[in-house]
């Protein structure tokens, strides 16, 4: 098979060293966008913040980034081939309206960090199990028909909910930010160690990554813009996302995108 067949195959980038760095800095854009938008815009933390459930900055956030992501990825599954601009921001999407997802379930529902983190969590495994029962795989090689794609998606969104509520549960506590920053890039260090020194199954370290990058990204966007009494630098949000945005855009012009191939190993 040609690489331009792959390619037509394929609606999901190659996972490369520039997909890593993309995607950390996606998400920590989704950490500031999400937090300008129900914390700064729709006055969460604020003296003035909605105390009825229904009010929530935290929901109304959710539907705004919610039906943005919906709609990106009806058109994600309608292309007809991969389109790095098309598919970074429907990540960017997911990972915004997780920060506002995880934050609404762990403080407006009351559940915790704790609590937020393991119903999230059942929800990524019982995604992939299901995407796996119906389709035999969950590699991401294997995203080139609408089914797997809503699974993808799908299971994209609760791993980036997940990372969200993870990583303020343990920035909340005595490591800090930065202690926090240290433990989860050390995790995926040590992931990316067992990828070129174990066989491991590749589709199992993919997934491992993929989900501890969102936890880096929220404490890494968090001590760019929380107060300096809580251990941040307290930046403006809207200045951290758009210089966010711009460095992803840069990116993705100096790291040149391609589709993954049906086949390969290492899209997995």
């Amino acid at each position: 098979m040609t690489q331009t067949s792959n390619d037509a195959l394929t609606k999901v980038p190659a996972i490369t060293l520039g997909f890593w760095i993309i995607k950390i800095l996606a998400t920590t854009f989704g950490e500031t966008a999400g937090d300008s938008v129900s914390m700064s815009w729709l006055g969460e933390t604020t003296a003035n913040a909605p105390t009825s459930f229904w009010q929530s900055g935290y929901l109304i956030g959710t539907g705004i980034f919610g039906a943005v992501l919906a709609l990106l990825v009806v058109v994600q599954i309608l292309a007809k081939r991969f389109n790095p601009w098309l598919y970074w921001a429907t990540i960017i999407a997911s990972t915004t309206a997780g920060t506002t997802l995880a934050d609404f379930a762990t403080r407006s529902m009351g559940i915790g960090y704790p609590g937020g983190s393991l119903l999230l969590l059942a929800c990524v495994l019982a995604s992939l199990f299901v995407w796996r029962q119906s389709l035999g795989t969950v590699s991401v090689s294997s995203v080139h028909e609408p089914k797997a794609e809503l699974f993808y998606w799908l299971t994209i969104t609760f791993s980036q909910t997940l990372g969200t509520a993870l990583g303020d549960w343990i920035a909340d506590g005595p490591l800090g930010y930065l202690g926090s920053a240290v433990i989860f890039g050390g995790l995926l260090a040590f992931i990316a160690l067992a990828y070129f020194r174990t066989s491991i199954d590749r589709v199992a370290l993919f997934w491992a990554a993929f989900i501890l990058t969102r936890p880096l990204g929220a404490v890494v966007g968090d001590f760019l813009d929380k107060p300096h009494e809580r251990g941040g630098l307290e930046l403006s949000r809207l200045w951290a996302t758009t210089v966010l945005g711009v460095a992803i855009v840069a990116l993705i012009f100096i790291f040149r995108q391609r589709a993954a191939p049906a086949d390969a190993r290492e899209a997995h």
